[in-house]
């Protein structure tokens, strides 16, 4: 569907969660379907491969699960990432595995997503995983969460099945920190509720689902407080065409938070050192002022010892400074985390070693309690740990800023990914206790 010219519209980024054969790819390839998102030769392909078993049914969930594997098994296993638009925002989907062996791939689709669609099968209702993706939607701090009690033609569109599901999530939902909770009945292998109402559910007078999409309110998930721009590189022009650009330094990064404006005094981290703003470059040219999330190159009036992994900030509500962290994490390998050992931490676009000093907890995904003092953490398991870095991290707690809040461990040795991680508040800064950093 094409959209207007000059017509302003906002991206909108969601994810698919839930158990595994919920019918998340489904639900996904319905949205796409019913709004008239597919080009001529997508469906074609929706045609030729038609599931001849169910009397020649195009089977929707081709249209993300791509791989053969997925087909044959009829399970997600990697992210899949859609885009498509209507005429009042564009959408990029990402369709992230139910399976518990892939939970770190949905952890993957998760982390930028303004949006999280928890698919409930209306027979099963809140099961551990639902429950483990619903969790983690939490601490990965996606502002605003549908739950998709799919599949209610199985249930003879039963409202007092739907109550009892959604009294089931908002028994432990208090316990999570989620702003904006939606419960809609869908089924999305027939499209009831999913882009037209639905003539089975008299009893349900919210939106469908892609009418709360297309109006969920998004313009205040960025954080605009405190300036923040983690430093990726400073650009020096090789072989300028243009002689203004002679002496051209820029310090470029995307913007992680705030809004930055020529003139402005600005504070380069860890050091220290300050100066003044004195343009703002884009891609598309010069510009007065940027916020988060735009990509930007600063020149500053004056010729500051700046490089990658550097953060410039604005001069009120300075992040937190520390060596000593605490953070809650999700683990996604399967050589577990246990105390003593050593990873690579990567947050924004910088990369320090850190030792494991302690692991606090450990959440109980049955009950969402914190187990204390657990010996380890295995794989998809979310506990609080506490790190010790080579070098203080400047940063804020992910709850005040997902970007700058945020970081990845990396086991050196196996060159993996290993856990993704959410910093809780800084406090003052702490030297490291430990200075034997070896890998």
């Amino acid at each position: 569907m094409s959209l207007p010219a000059h017509h302003p519209v906002d991206i909108l980024r969601l994810n698919t969660c839930g158990s595994v054969d919920d019918g998340k790819s489904t639900l996904i390839g319905r949205l796409l379907y019913d709004s008239r998102s597919l080009m001529e030769d997508q469906l074609a392909a929706l045609e030729r491969s038609a599931d001849l078993t169910g009397a020649g049914q195009i089977n929707l969930a081709n249209l993300t699960d791509g791989l053969r594997a997925e087909r044959e098994q009829g399970i997600t296993i990697d992210v899949a990432y859609r885009y498509f638009a209507t005429p009042r925002r564009k959408f990029i989907i990402a369709d992230t595995p139910g399976h518990v062996q892939y939970t770190r791939n949905m952890v993957t689709g998760a982390s930028t997503a303004n949006l999280a669609i928890v698919l409930v099968d209306a027979r099963e209702g809140a099961t551990e995983q639902s429950r483990r993706h619903t969790c983690i939607a939490s601490l990965l701090g996606i502002p605003h969460l549908v739950f998709a009690v799919n599949k209610m033609d199985l249930v003879d569109w039963s409202e007092e099945r739907f109550i009892e599901i959604r009294d089931q999530f908002e028994a432990f939902l208090p316990r999570l920190e989620v702003k904006d909770v939606q419960f809609i009945p869908v089924s999305a292998l027939h499209g009831d509720n999913v882009v037209t109402p639905s003539l089975h559910t008299p009893w349900y007078n919210g939106p469908t689902l892609l009418g709360h999409l297309e109006s969920v309110h998004i313009g205040s998930d960025w954080n605009l407080n405190g300036f923040r721009l983690p430093i990726q590189w400073v650009n020096r022009p090789l072989h300028p065409s243009d002689p203004k650009l002679h002496d051209f330094r820029g310090i470029s990064g995307q913007i992680a938070g705030g809004i930055v404006r020529v003139g402005q005094t600005v504070m380069v981290l860890p050091g220290g050192q300050a100066s003044r703003v004195k343009q703002i470059w884009t891609h598309d040219g010069e510009l007065a002022e940027a916020f988060c999330p735009q990509s930007i190159t600063l020149v500053l009036e004056d010729d500051l010892d700046i490089s990658r992994g550097d953060m410039i900030v604005g001069p009120d509500k300075l992040p937190g400074a520390s060596a000593d962290l605490q953070a809650r994490v999700c683990w996604i390998h399967s050589r577990a985390l246990q105390p003593g050992r050593k990873y690579l931490l990567k947050h924004t676009s910088r990369t320090v070693q850190a030792l494991a000093t302690q692991i606090q907890d450990r959440m109980d995904m049955a009950s969402l309690e914190p187990q204390p003092d657990p010996p380890e953490l295995g794989l998809n398991d979310i506990g609080t740990v506490r790190l010790s870095t080579s070098a203080p991290l400047v940063f804020d707690g992910y709850a005040a800023n997902r970007l700058t809040g945020s970081f990845i461990l990396i086991a050196p040795n196996l060159n993996a990914t290993v856990a993704a991680g959410m910093l809780l508040p800084p406090g003052e800064l702490v030297k490291p206790e430990y200075t034997d950093f070896a890998i």
